[in-house]
């Protein structure tokens, strides 16, 4: 099965990587500057999913396969940056110009590739955006749990507790990833269904493959907490 997997995921990459060798120079020139009144913008946000998401798939499958410290995991790493930093460009372009798109036209998945692109940059300017995430919220043009996803990436990228439970990390001391440590595990599954989030068990088993131990992560916000206090 994984096998298979890595041969349809090099095939995408080599279509990914075909089209950035042709029209390099191109998405370079207009990545900051964006006609949006003649843009398509499903069209616009399904290539940077593409363009964004196939390094990634591809890189997870050879941490699988040849583990996450690997050469060939850190190459596709390598493209999946390069790939992002002109995504980003593009999703600045629309939102500083446009603001949030509305959802009847990008539908939900064109908002889960902005909130993606927003969620692979760097904390200052997920923080800079969030605004603009949470009237959306508002509005109703953005579902709640793209927007506290956001919010746990940045807490994390603070160093505080998590609130929601969506985010992982990989500790080389123990070569293994597990939750980022989370305010009060107790009562994780209740902030989550307050917000329409299934239980964080159901989530992560789903999302990652990875088993939620409610006694080993209270005792792993309770270090946290206690290393912070030093």
């Amino acid at each position: 099965m994984k096998f298979t997997t890595l041969i349809v995921l090099l095939a995408g990459t080599a279509l990914v990587a075909c089209t950035q060798n042709n029209k390099k120079k191109e998405s370079t020139a207009h990545s900051a500057e964006l006609p949006l009144a003649s843009i398509d913008l499903p069209a616009l946000l399904d290539s940077i999913s593409l363009f964004e998401q196939t390094p990634i798939r591809l890189r997870d499958s050879l941490m699988d396969i040849y583990g996450a410290e690997s050469e060939e995991a850190a190459v596709q790493h390598k493209i999946y940056k390069h790939n992002h930093a002109i995504n980003e460009q593009k999703i600045r372009a629309l939102l500083d110009s446009s603001g949030w798109p509305l959802k009847a036209i990008v539908g939900e998945r064109g908002n889960r590739v902005i909130c993606n692109v927003l969620q692979h940059a760097h904390n200052d300017v997920r923080i800079h955006y969030l605004p603009l995430m949470r009237q959306a919220v508002l509005d109703g043009q953005l579902t709640p749990q793209l927007l506290v996803r956001a919010e746990d990436r940045i807490a994390t990228e603070r160093g505080d507790l998590q609130i929601y439970g969506g985010q992982m990390k990989y500790y080389p001391e123990t070569k293994s990833f597990n939750v980022w440590p989370v305010y009060d595990p107790v009562n994780i599954d209740k902030r989550r269904a307050e917000i329409g989030l299934g239980p964080i068990a159901e989530f992560l088993k789903l999302r990652f493959d990875f088993e939620w131990d409610l006694e080993e992560q209270i005792k792993r916000s309770e270090a946290f907490e206690a290393a912070k206090k030093k």
